[in-house]
């Protein structure tokens, strides 16, 4: 029997790693910390839209379901700051955000309201939060968002102000608890 030819083995060992790449969790996890580096850059670094670009909300019309199947009125947050997050567990960069989200709902959850609205089925998000030990609330949507909330990318993150201004949206990737990030919380707060 012939022996392989190193330029034999080499296709050999580049099948395999394009073969484990692309059919194991060996791509998510790369993508995974791939969008953890593309967040930490300034091109990802949340920012508010400029006063007369921002939009206010018409409608607070939206009834989302909270992890415990109670009903949740986005209509009761009219007047309060909030911070929408829509995402699902089978998303490389919302994955990718989730720490920088936990550190800044740790630091802000009792000041603004946080809404992170899952695309996912429900046991896969109580397995992700567990294993991850998020503490953050998750709610699903039970009919469409109002209509200055819709997106066609997750994650898809809004920060709405007291008088219903949407003040910044992110469809990527973020470093949510970046110094940025609290100056903007902290100016919509003061």
């Amino acid at each position: 029997m012939k022996k392989p030819s190193k330029k034999q083995l080499t296709n050999i060992a580049f099948i395999v790693f394009l073969v484990l790449f692309l059919f194991t969790p060996l791509k998510f996890h790369f993508s995974v910390y791939m969008n953890k580096f593309i967040a930490l850059t300034p091109f990802a670094t949340p920012s508010t839209i400029e006063k007369n670009e921002q939009i206010s909300l018409e409608s607070y019309q939206w009834k989302l379901i909270d992890k415990d199947g109670n009903s949740f009125y986005f209509e009761n947050e009219k007047g309060n700051i909030v911070l929408i997050n829509f995402w699902a567990t089978w998303c490389p960069p919302c994955v990718a955000e989730m720490p920088s989200l936990q550190k800044l709902y740790d630091s802000y959850g009792d000041k603004i309201t946080f809404l992170f609205v899952a695309n996912d089925q429900v046991e896969r998000v109580n397995a992700f939060m567990l294993k991850k030990e998020y503490t953050f609330p998750i709610h699903y949507a039970y009919n469409e968002a109002p209509e200055a909330l819709e997106h066609s990318t997750i994650p898809t993150t809004y920060l709405i102000d007291r008088s219903g201004r949407i003040v910044l949206k992110k469809a990527m990737v973020a470093d949510w608890n970046s110094e940025e990030m609290t100056s903007i919380l902290d100016k919509l707060l003061a």
